[in-house]
């Protein structure tokens, strides 16, 4: 009886505060969302002046934070603990549904994944070449030693990945923070002055809705992320609690550093250099760097880059591979319910598809990648936005989740950013 009411005080303990474990997985969350988008982020959401933005800084942080709790919830309704999101979608819709679904969910990650493993490759030589005045590296070898780097960190464990990423987004967060700061004496009122028509502000909502939507997407690593809380707190209830006060954190810390970075870009550039930047298609470093004629400011560009892609590109593989992993899992055991899997070898294979892969495609280094990513883009939003909500209609486990406001909003706000992506592809 003791060690009961010891073990009930302990977990009410562990579930009063943000713990060292659960802090980690902010950082890797943090990370997989602040992409090399950051980059462009001010110049996409700040043309239309500064009072679009405030309204953007309202709605983005709810729209985050209860969009992934509704994905985390997703695939704790699992019946069987430890399952991964594309055995839930089964569980939950069937076997025809969860195929299909966990295909989708493979072709919205695995292109991003191609355009950081291109990215990485161009930011590094750009760096040896500009920064450092060397010669361009054969590309081949450049790309293959980045690449394999990469994916050698991820085939070393969970711990290990979640370590690497602490160093990764720490530096990134202070840079963030110390450019925002840095460009203060610089602010003008300009963007203040713009103020755009009822048309002209929704429209412009309606146009940066899906670019928040992508800036602040972590829902690659949402599974991930639900199976390292489940082998940690074990207990269903206490689980939720962490995993949900680790979302809100995440979406805070990205509100916070990503919106004080792109207030401060759009406060020190006029409307009609952002629009000169986007034209350009630099990134606001780069902008910033040549228009102050700032060293500084030219050689954290590269390394901002460098740093979000790389913990981005963690969050992703971890997505791709479990949409790959599962699609595999699922045909095999199509072929015969006792099938054994295993599934140290599979991550392995899997490892080696995504090596090549990406190599091939950071040698290639095609223009195309953008609109692939685009075309991703409709899927994300339907995955992380839409599914949750329409398994909180149907899915018993989940219909104690029914009837509160924020399920409407992230349905609206999912409608919107599906509706302005596929208007863009097919306009």
């Amino acid at each position: 009886m003791q060690s009961q009411h010891t073990n009930t005080s302990h977990q009410q303990a562990v579930s009063s505060k943000l713990n060292k474990f659960d802090l980690a997985w902010v950082l890797n969350l943090f990370g997989t969302a602040v992409g090399a988008g950051v980059l462009f982020l001010p110049i996409n959401a700040g043309m239309s002046g500064f009072w679009p933005l405030v309204a953007m800084a309202v709605i983005v942080g709810p729209m985050t934070y209860f969009s992934h709790r509704g994905l985390a919830r997703f695939v704790l309704s699992s019946a069987k603990p430890g399952s991964d999101i594309t055995e839930v979608v089964e569980e939950h819709f069937g076997k025809t549904a969860g195929k299909l679904i966990t295909l989708l969910y493979f072709f919205a990650i695995f292109p991003i994944l191609l355009i950081y493993g291109n990215g990485i490759t161009n930011t590094v030589d750009s760096f040896l070449v500009n920064q450092l005045g060397m010669a361009s590296p054969p590309r081949a070898l450049l790309s293959l030693i980045l690449i394999a780097s990469l994916i050698g960190v991820l085939l070393l464990g969970e711990r290990f990945v979640l370590k690497v990423t602490e160093w990764l987004v720490y530096p990134l967060i202070l840079i963030l923070f110390v450019l925002s700061v840095y460009l203060i004496p610089e602010w003008n009122a300009s963007s203040l002055a713009t103020i755009p028509s009822a048309s002209a502000f929704l429209s412009t909502l309606w146009i940066t809705i899906p670019v928040l939507v992508f800036s602040f997407n972590h829902s690659p690593a949402i599974s991930s992320f639900v199976l390292s809380q489940q082998r940690e707190y074990q207990d269903g209830e206490l689980t939720d609690q962490h995993a949900s006060r680790t979302l809100r954190s995440t979406s805070a810390a990205l509100l916070v550093f990503v919106m004080m970075f792109v207030f401060s870009c759009v406060l020190t550039l006029t409307p009609s250099e952002l629009a000169l930047a986007k034209e350009q298609n630099i990134s606001i470093l780069s902008f910033l760097a040549n228009k102050f004629d700032n060293p500084y400011i030219s050689y954290l560009g590269p390394l901002v880059a460098f740093l979000a892609i790389t913990s981005s590109f963690f969050g992703h593989y971890m997505g791709a591979r479990e949409g790959l992993e599962g699609l595999f899992i699922k045909l095999k055991r199509d072929s015969g319910p006792d099938v054994a899997i295993n599934h140290k070898k599979l991550n392995l294979y899997s490892a080696l598809f995504f090596l090549i892969t990406l190599w091939v495609v950071a040698i290639i280094n095609p223009s195309i990648l953008g609109l692939i990513e685009s075309l991703g883009g409709p899927i994300i939003a339907m995955i992380l936005f839409i599914m949750p909500m329409y398994a909180i209609r149907k899915v018993p486990a989940m219909k104690r989740f029914q009837g509160k406001f924020s399920n409407i909003f992230v349905v609206v706000m999912g409608l919107i950013a599906i509706s302005n992506i596929i208007y863009n592809l097919i306009a």
